[in-house]
Parts: C-alpha cells; structure tokens; sequence
C-alpha cells in the first residue's frame, strides 16, 4: 500500500489517498476517479508530503483507497445540500457552539424553527456527542450549479 496527501487543484482541498501502489494511483488519476471528498472536484495532485517516521505498529489496517464517487450519489448529495441550505441557517465554524445551545435551549422550551448547519472540529464532535446533542455529519460537495 501506498500514501499519498492530494489537493483538489480548483478549491485546495487536502485528504489523503491510500492506493494499492503508485501505478494503481497513475490509473485511477487518468481514469478520472479520484473526486475530492470536500467538493466532488476531479482536478487532484499529489500534495508535499512529510516524510514517514518509522515507528512499531500493530496489524492495523490501512483506509480504504478513494474511489470515484458514482454520478446518482453525486446528485443526491447535491440536492441534499440544496435543501439544507434553503431550510437551515450557515453558522460557520460556531456550529459546535451553536448546536450546544440549541440543545440546552431545546431542554427549557420549544425548539427554534430553522435548523443550522456548519464545519466542526474532531474535538468539538466528541464534546457534542459525550452531551447527547443529535447533529448528522454529511459530505459537503460542490453544487449542481457550481
């Protein structure tokens, strides 16, 4: 197996990519199936790496390669995105905060009419979940119109 870290040219996106060799990577880059997770873009590159530090590992398994997102789940996710930016309000990267509240408020009175939606960080995921707040965590790609 091999790593790559991969940029999405367009947005400058950064994931990773994990593929049976480099050929396997050449391959799938010319076949066009490597899609951004962050906004389904296809225009990929292999980003600067830090090199790897030998360390003792135990049989862990590596992530799955990333694969080309196939078209109806494209479309379904971007009328999904539509339909939660039409209804609910983009707080941003105060979503954490937001959704605290929220569920605090929910507790002591009727919960407020729209919903919201926002970026989070790993942590502030693990501090929502431990509080009990219900939030969904969704792909967040391009849009139909982009």
């Amino acid at each position: 197996m091999i790593h790559y870290r991969l940029r999405c040219i367009g947005q400058h996106h950064e994931f990773e990519g994990w593929f049976k060799n480099a050929e396997a990577f050449t391959q799938q880059m010319e076949a066009g199936q490597l899609l951004c997770p962050h906004c389904g873009g296809q225009d990929i590159e292999k980003a600067l790496m830090a090199p790897a530090i030998a360390r003792k590992r135990e049989d862990v398994p590596a992530p799955a390669p990333v694969a080309a997102m196939p078209d109806d789940v494209r479309a379904a996710l971007q009328k999904i995105r539509a339909v939660v930016e039409a209804h609910c309000d983009d707080v941003g990267t105060n979503f954490a905060a937001e959704a605290l509240k929220r569920h605090h408020a929910d507790m002591e009175s009727a919960p407020p009419t729209r919903g919201i939606y926002g970026v989070m960080q790993p942590d502030e995921r693990e501090m929502l979940e431990e509080e009990g707040v219900d939030f969904a965590m969704m792909p967040w790609i391009g849009r139909a119109d982009a």
